[in-house]
């Protein structure tokens, strides 16, 4: 129960079976106690991570000045500090939901840190990464985050074989789910065929929601009819339906039941994008139309604080509308609008974002470490001076 033993939306949240996550980690988070707070306050489980979080993280305050001071000293280049940062975050995280992780046997009070985006279409270099990541961090509820490129599917694969927990983020496409599912499955044989316990090996797949109404809805908007309107803000939630439908066709299978018999966890369906970007509808929609058990929601700060605020939460809204959510999709083929195209975009668009807020993300720790850098001393500045 939450402070003052008041019932809010989350304990029904939490008590229909969805893991809530936070989309969201800081250093002030950290230090002032916050995210410890939202453990037991607001029910979170768990935390979400990517480069545009990290980015603005670094540009707000100053909470990160003083390990620049060090960084800087320690003479580290912008690549190599902002590892040395997110790793400490995301460390310090971990160590917070610890309790969690323990209480809960390793299924939630995990932490996610991502690689970064730029080796998004290198499988070698992703997998590579992870290692170094999972290593550096060195806690068991780390999930190192793989983006869903079909270039990506082999990383995944081998993190999973290597006994890496994989958090596959950016999926957009009920194909492209389907080759994750696959990718899980096979990474866990690699696994098993390695000889390594399955048990510890977590994963989940981020499958995204509110990105695929608001690019939807901008071309039925376009169009201006009335079928269009009424499918306006259909899209999503009926793609993610469809996803969990999926999700549990593979429990059913043989193939998963020979790797549970081993001890292997299902990899559970993460709703991401979460919150609303259309003033239009309720923001606490894309909580309250997929709550179903065994599922994780992660959520940024205000659509957290509103589903604690006023949350619809009915109990399980996802299974059985598997048939009504196909129909959304065929009505906007029947107007010419393929949801593969979209998807394919938005995974394209996606890569793109993230590598921007990478890049941001570099520029602002150079511009730290440039500000937090020693004077030179006057005999290196006299050896600095160009000779007359």
């Amino acid at each position: 129960m939450t402070e003052n033993t008041r019932s809010t939306p989350l304990d029904a949240l939490t008590g229909a079976g969805v893991a809530v996550w936070l989309d969201d980690l800081s250093r002030d988070r950290l230090r002032t106690g916050n995210l410890d707070d939202l453990t037991r306050t607001r029910r979170v489980v768990g935390v979400t991570t990517n480069p545009t979080i990290f980015a603005g993280a670094l540009a707000g305050g100053d909470a990160y000045d003083e390990q620049l001071v060090a960084l800087a000293a320690a003479g580290l280049d912008p690549e190599a500090a902002v590892q040395a940062i997110t790793t400490d975050d995301v460390r310090a995280a971990a160590d917070v939901l610890a309790p969690v992780h323990a209480a809960t046997d390793g299924v939630d009070g995990r932490v996610s840190l991502e690689v970064d985006p730029r080796l998004a279409r290198d499988a070698d270099a992703t997998l590579a990464q992870a290692r170094i990541l999972w290593t550096r961090v060195g806690r068991p509820n780390l999930f190192i985050k793989i983006p869903a490129t079909e270039q990506g599917l082999p990383a995944i694969i081998g993190a999973l074989g290597a006994g890496i927990s994989v958090n596959v983020t950016l999926i957009f496409s009920l194909e492209r789910y389907r080759a994750v599912l696959d990718a899980h499955l096979s990474g866990l044989e690699a696994a098993h065929a390695a000889g390594l316990p399955l048990a510890p090996i977590a994963s989940v797949a981020s499958f995204f929601v509110s990105r695929v109404d608001a690019a939807i809805d901008r071309r039925l908007d376009a169009l201006g009819t009335p079928a269009a309107a009424a499918l306006r803000g259909q899209a999503a939630i009926a793609n993610a339906r469809l996803a969990y439908g999926i999700f549990a066709e593979v429990l059913a299978s043989d193939r998963w039941r020979r790797l549970a018999d081993l001890g292997a966890r299902p990899q559970r369906p993460l709703w991401a994008s979460t919150g609303v970007k259309d003033t239009a509808y309720p923001d606490t929609r894309y909580v309250d139309e997929l709550v179903v058990a065994g599922v994780v929601n992660t959520m940024p700060a205000a659509t957290l604080e509103a589903v604690a605020d006023h949350g619809d939460i009915r109990g399980d809204t996802v299974t059985g509308t598997q048939d009504a959510a196909a129909k959304v999709l065929a009505g906007l083929a029947e107007l010419g609008i393929e949801i593969d195209d979209v998807t394919a975009a938005l995974e394209a668009e996606g890569l793109v974002k993230f590598e921007k807020s990478w890049a941001e993300l570099l520029a602002t720790v150079a511009d730290g470490l440039a500000k937090a850098a020693p004077p030179a001393s006057p005999a290196v500045a006299a050896q600095d001076r160009p000779i007359a």
